[in-house]
């Protein structure tokens, strides 16, 4: 459980970025170059390295180095952990909304009579 926690905890460092949120966007498209991913973001290339190494710290991305260009791609399955946290957390709410509204009605119903 504590693996899974800390697997969390880098994912949602890495996804509360908006920079990170819009090079994953372009990356959903399909690989790219460092440089290609830097350009809409105004930042500098070591600005988007480190942005990219937490990315790929977290399993989202993969990068691979052919002489001087370095090419990134998504990791979609990377998303799973965070997509089942969300799922549990639903679905625990979700019930816990259920029963109060059972609760309201009751008291309600029992109110009128």
């Amino acid at each position: 459980m504590a693996k899974h926690h800390q697997e969390l905890s880098l994912l949602f460092h890495a996804l509360s970025d908006p920079t990170r949120r819009s090079i994953l966007t372009r990356l959903a498209e399909g690989p790219a170059r460092v440089t290609d991913l830097s350009e809409p973001t105004g930042l500098r290339l070591p600005t988007v390295m480190r942005h990219i190494s937490v990315l790929e710290e977290a399993g989202l991305i993969t990068t691979a180095k052919d002489g001087r260009i370095r090419t990134c791609a998504i990791v979609p399955e990377a998303l799973d952990p965070v997509r089942s946290w969300l799922d549990q957390q639903r679905a625990m709410w979700e019930a816990r909304l259920d029963r109060l509204e059972a609760f309201a009605i009751k008291a309600m119903k029992d109110r009128t009579q």
